[in-house]
């Protein structure tokens, strides 16, 4: 009962104020409500030997140590403004994350963009809450210009990963002061299944049948037709293609086979024993998905009773497979 309060006490005392928020869609504008400024060590030990030279001006009524004093007083509040103004008035923007299989470092991409007339230099960027200590990357933003960020976050488990907040902050000029603050990228990264790494050949079958008639059997040839999307590499008939002048207009040709589909490659859920959990047929499925695709040649892929996908192959099938084993939600 007592971690349940802390939590929630702790998330309103970051809500209310470092003002953490839930993700907000398109641009992100870090306005000065969201930026904040303390001493850093430097800084402290800066304003403990401010405070040592004034006490010997006072004591010894020495002018030149007021001057000093004061002197270096405007520059510790100049400095106030250029680190507060160093990380303020930035536009925040996340892109893309693409897919990644559970146990792999996912990619964020984040951009900055500064619509200001002045340069931003040494912004540290780096996730937290994280369970590791990653290190910060560190950018310099010319006026009216943009940058493009990659920040990593380690995967556990498949399915929809939301990114980790990240922490902006700067020291720039003197260091002697540190700006910061925290924003939640709108922003999800997809995780497939681990493949597994040893595990039983690809299953062969004749059930999955495709009326496609470009993926016919194999067995006895029967002609030639046009390519279309989805044919084997290996089925195209490259005597007539070299006949052709494709810069001309010539189209692809690839050869048409008959006699069954008892070779077909056919990835099928329901055959796996539940015994070896669900984690580890749903990695067997995601390698057998990367072995098919490698060889090159159509695979129907089957999982539970509402998702069946045709005989394909290409990036377009292989990711359709892999989404449809990472956002699985049977037993």
């Amino acid at each position: 009962m007592s971690t349940s309060l802390s939590r929630f006490f702790q998330k309103r005392v970051d809500r209310w104020l470092f003002q953490m928020r839930a993700a907000e869609p398109g641009e992100f504008f870090l306005n000065q409500r969201r930026v904040f400024i303390l001493p850093s060590k430097a800084g402290l030990m800066f304003f403990v030997m401010l405070i040592l030279f004034f006490l010997v001006s006072v004591n010894y009524n020495l002018s030149l140590g007021f001057a000093l004093t004061f002197l270096i007083a405007a520059c510790a509040v100049i400095d106030i403004h250029l680190t507060f103004r160093n990380l303020a008035h930035l536009y925040l923007l996340a892109g893309r994350t693409p897919p990644v299989f559970a146990g792999e470092e996912a990619l964020f991409e984040l951009h900055l963009i500064n619509r200001r007339k002045h340069d931003r230099y040494a912004i540290w960027l780096g996730f937290i809450n994280t369970n590791r200590n990653a290190p910060e990357q560190a950018i310099d933003l010319a006026a009216n210009a943009s940058c493009r960020v990659m920040l990593s976050a380690p995967t556990q488990e498949r399915g929809w990963m939301p990114a980790p907040k990240v922490r902006l902050q700067t020291r720039f000029p003197l260091g002697l002061l540190r700006a910061w603050s925290y924003w939640q990228p709108y922003a999800t990264v997809l995780v497939y299944p681990c493949p597994e790494l040893f595990g039983p050949p690809l299953p062969l079958s004749g059930e999955a049948k495709n009326d496609n008639p470009g993926h016919s059997g194999c067995d006895n040839f029967s002609g030639i037709r046009g390519y279309q999307p989805g044919d084997s590499m290996r089925h195209l008939a490259w005597r007539q293609i070299a006949k052709l002048d494709l810069a001309l207009g010539g189209q692809l040709v690839t050869k048409q086979f008959d006699g069954g589909t008892g070779g077909e490659i056919f990835l099928d859920f329901s055959t796996l024993s539940p015994t070896i959990g669900l984690e580890m047929r749903l990695s067997r499925m995601a390698r057998w998905v990367i072995q098919a695709e490698r060889r090159g040649e159509p695979y129907a892929f089957r999982l539970g009773d509402d998702i069946f996908l045709p005989p394909a192959f290409g990036n377009a099938h292989q990711n359709a497979c892999l989404q449809a084993l990472a956002l699985y939600q049977g037993r």
